[in-house]
């Protein structure tokens, strides 16, 4: 049986290293390997789902609309802003810009695009930011029904406000 205390404090040290390898995220302060940034506390009703193909994601199930934040740093300097844009919307139909303007945030300029697009024939209305910052790009999206978008926008603009990057040294 002392045998079984060794083992056990080995298996619990080990989980623990294992946990410290991966990206983390404690509602504030996300970090991944090669990207770090800071965002407010998701409003009221806002739930953190998971999603593959995302790093951060809300959603208000009551409002049928989603908050998505991603962040990569691939070498991507030299790609303007407005094709990384696009990028995010290869996949949509009858894609149509409302409004797109360069802006500050986060002490850069940013690409703000407001559209309305279908994927699968489905109609949706997006509020874009893109940015580009010391070799790595980040895109937070809201993706909602266009009937219940304007309901959802107070909540994204308080994440958008409140988007800032990290060093992924810093602690």
């Amino acid at each position: 049986m002392a045998f079984l205390r060794p083992l056990s404090a080995l298996l619990l040290m080990t989980s623990a290293l294992v946990a410290c390898g991966g990206p983390s995220f404690d509602g504030t302060v996300y970090r991944g390997t090669d990207v770090a940034f800071r965002i407010p506390r998701a409003p009221s009703g806002w739930q953190q789902v998971e999603v593959s193909h995302s790093t951060i994601v809300f959603r208000d199930d009551r409002n049928m609309a989603t908050i998505a934040i991603n962040g990569r740093c691939r070498g991507e300097d030299d790609v303007p802003l407005t094709a990384l844009t696009q990028h995010l919307f290869l996949q949509f139909t009858e894609r149509d810009i409302l409004s797109q303007e360069v802006v500050p945030m986060d002490g850069r300029e940013a690409m703000h695009t407001v559209l309305q697009a279908k994927l699968d024939g489905v109609p949706k209305k997006f509020d874009v930011w893109v940015l580009k910052k010391d070799g790595c790009v980040y895109d937070l999206l809201l993706v909602a029904h266009p009937a219940h978008f304007e309901r959802s926008l107070d909540a994204f603009g308080h994440l958008v406000r409140g988007f800032s990057t990290l060093s992924t040294h810093d602690s």
